[in-house]
């Protein structure tokens, strides 16, 4: 679909393929691209759009805001542009520069914080905050176009906490740029950090009932249509406590 700016400088290109967001933030001293789209073809569409947005401003950085396939693929084609290239240091994608928690990127006139909420979609998540354009990149942590994405290393217990980290870093001003969908306010990612705690809650709650993971889905309402919810039951007994755990579950814990 190409770039749309959707505040000063800083640009969303909404991709038909897969309904994923690329983000593109440019200050006084270049560029920074937030994920690379999951193809190399598409990556070549994608920097031909960046230069006709900029076509002298260097890319002073590709930012993954985690490791999955549709959001790194095309760091192949684009990384050799960028100075450097930024994930979470649990992230499992080649970079040249990693972080813990947070860091700054200078852009020259406009700083970019890039922060490490916790883990929820996957062990490396990374938000990216434009404070000065009221905008956060959200990457899958927060999901638009599909419920949240509870894949088998996503970490259901915990990503209600890491969204309230991100929501910390929003006002009622903000505009959210979700990974996948429609941009969103502070309120939907309210919503949507609701329902995961109560994913969360259920999942405590069953297996303090001693009820079996094969039986879960099927032994309480859900926030979420069941079928998307597969990995994040089977993900959650595992990271329970042993001693949250009850009869007769402790004996396959």
């Amino acid at each position: 679909m190409g770039f749309t700016e959707i505040a000063d400088r800083v640009w969303v290109d909404r991709q038909e393929w897969l309904d994923l967001n690329i983000v593109l933030v440019q200050g006084a001293a270049g560029l920074l691209l937030v994920d690379t789209t999951g193809a190399a073809r598409t990556a070549r569409q994608l920097r031909d759009d960046v230069r006709r947005i900029a076509p002298t401003a260097p890319l002073l950085a590709v930012v993954n805001t985690h490791d999955h396939w549709d959001h790194i693929w095309g760091n192949g084609v684009l990384a050799g542009d960028a100075a450097q290239v930024i994930s979470h240091e649990h992230a499992k994608v080649p970079s040249t520069h990693d972080f813990s928690s947070a860091k700054v990127l200078d852009l020259g006139d406009r700083a970019v914080e890039l922060v490490h909420p916790g883990r929820g979609h996957t062990a490396g998540d990374l938000v990216i905050r434009v404070a000065d354009a009221e905008v956060l990149v959200a990457g899958d942590l927060v999901e638009e176009s599909a419920p949240p994405a509870f894949g088998p290393d996503s970490f259901p217990l915990e990503w209600a906490a890491s969204l309230d980290v991100v929501l910390s870093l929003t006002t009622a001003a903000t505009t959210v740029v979700p990974g996948h969908g429609g941009r969103v306010d502070r309120a939907f990612v309210e919503e949507q950090r609701a329902g995961i705690a109560v994913v969360a809650e259920t999942i405590r709650e069953l297996a303090g009932r001693g009820v079996p993971p094969e039986q879960a889905l099927t032994a309480a309402s859900w926030p979420f249509p069941p079928e998307s919810l597969i990995d994040a039951v089977s993900r959650g007994y595992r990271h329970l406590p042993r001693g949250s755990l009850r009869l007769p579950l402790l004996g396959n814990a």
